[in-house]
């Protein structure tokens, strides 16, 4: 059932549309461009299947919207672009994203799932980025600072692959919004179309894994939390009479001080940062409102759980300390979920006869979050596996930085990892 390597050709098209989503990316639940872009290629692929934004989940599934007042700029200028009005109206409200589903008869369902979003970074301009000296920088003040460029495009290559070859079975590729915000794996495990799911494969590009090495699984992705808090005070002349504030100052500098104070667990390991926060309105004034964003992370969904319940205890505490109120709100979550052994081995065996893989890594661990693991996390409690792979790629930087970049010669090798890696599923079903 494995294809032979991919032509000069196929591999061009490959860096070309992979520079196109780099040169246009969208924010979370904003990307309208984007997934007209992704809709276009599948079309042209033809599927059995293709549903769009809300057709594909539950908008109240969802997690971490921003206001429309956000969401609607975005909207507006994918419709400047020239991105027809009945597909938009499927994505009203920030309903973004899509699903497709090749039907071909008996056989196992298997998933793909790539994210498509991007980051609020600004690309650099230096003339060594070869973005910036190729002609593809972003235009936007947002940038693909993680690949999710490289997911799209490996998302359609493989689901055009699977199509041409003699599969047998059903596959549906998940073209996820929002993993920068944890806010889209969410209602994508919730919805029909990851019911009934054999096997699942998520994917991710580098992660300081250099090109010719693919990871075939991963473990010990940490759970998370994203949360705001916004305490309320009284405000009060700072000078003639700072007895008659409360002080939402002060709150959040208890809460600072003692998110940091939160015991580590026997159990294992957890995180906690408070990173941004906000407060008062000018010096002779007793603040009546401040703000915090957090986070919180555990080894297990369990030791989150203790993190953020903790910490929502320190954020009410110090609240009261100082005859304030606070809303505290989970944001976003993902769960704790590893890969299955038997199908990291099925990846692992048919990347070593991959052109372009050097070096493959049984599994590895992961050390970051992801909100793929609510899909893999569903196919595993219905009985399925599910593994979490990676192809390394050559960055000249970390992730999430401005001079991040892809070394092309990845895309190939994920395609090909990806294709023969469910192709030999469907036929030997581990």
């Amino acid at each position: 059932m494995k294809e032979e390597h991919m032509s000069a050709l196929a591999e061009q098209r490959l860096v070309s549309l992979r520079r196109e989503f780099h040169r246009y990316p969208e924010p979370a639940w904003c990307e309208f461009a984007t997934t007209a872009r992704i809709v276009e290629e599948i079309e042209r692929i033809g599927v059995d299947e293709l549903a769009v934004g809300a057709e594909a989940y539950d908008p109240d599934d969802r997690m971490a919207v921003p206001d429309a007042a956000d969401i609607d700029p975005w909207f507006e200028r994918a419709s400047e672009r020239g991105v027809e009005d009945e597909l938009l109206s499927r994505m009203t409200g920030g309903n973004t994203g899509a699903v497709a589903v090749l039907d071909r008869g008996d056989g196992p369902s298997i998933g793909l799932r790539v994210d498509i979003d991007a980051l609020f970074i600004e690309e650099t301009t230096n003339s060594d980025h070869k973005p910036t000296a190729d002609g593809f920088r972003t235009e936007n003040e947002t940038m693909h600072a993680c690949g999710h460029d490289a997911h799209m495009t490996w998302g359609l290559a493989v689901l055009e692959a699977v199509s041409r070859s003699d599969f047998e079975g059903r596959f549906t590729v998940f073209f996820q919004p929002a993993e920068e915000v944890s806010g889209g794996g969410h209602p994508m495990a919730e919805s029909e179309y990851a019911a009934d799911l054999d096997y699942l494969f998520a994917i991710h590009i580098g992660l300081d894994h250099p090109t010719g090495e693919v990871v075939a699984g991963i473990e010990r992705p940490l759970a998370m939390c994203h949360l705001n808090a916004t305490f309320h005070g009284t405000s009060a002349h700072a000078g003639k009479a700072p007895n008659e504030g409360d002080n939402a100052m002060q709150a959040l500098g208890a809460a600072i001080q003692n998110a940091y104070g939160i015991p580590r667990h026997q159990d294992g390991m957890t995180r906690v940062n408070l990173g941004s926060a906000e407060a008062g309105t000018a010096s002779n004034v007793i603040a009546e409102r401040a703000r915090i964003q957090g986070e919180v992370r555990g080894e297990t969904t369990e030791l989150m759980e203790y993190t953020k319940e903790t910490l929502q205890t320190v954020l009410r505490t110090a609240a009261d300390m100082h005859g304030c109120d606070v809303a505290v709100n989970a944001v976003s979550e993902s769960p704790r979920a590893d890969s299955d052994p038997e199908l990291a081995a099925v990846v692992a065996n048919t990347a070593t006869n991959i052109a372009g893989v050097n070096t493959v890594v049984p599994t590895a661990d992961f050390g970051a979050s992801e909100d793929a693991t609510y899909l893999m996390e569903r196919v595993q409690d219905e009985g399925g596996l599910a593994t979490y792979l990676i192809v390394g790629t050559d960055h000249p930087t970390s992730h999430h930085s401005p001079e991040f970049d892809v070394d092309e010669r990845s895309l190939a090798i994920g395609v090909e990892v990806l294709r023969d890696a469910i192709l030999t599923t469907a036929e030997e079903q581990p």
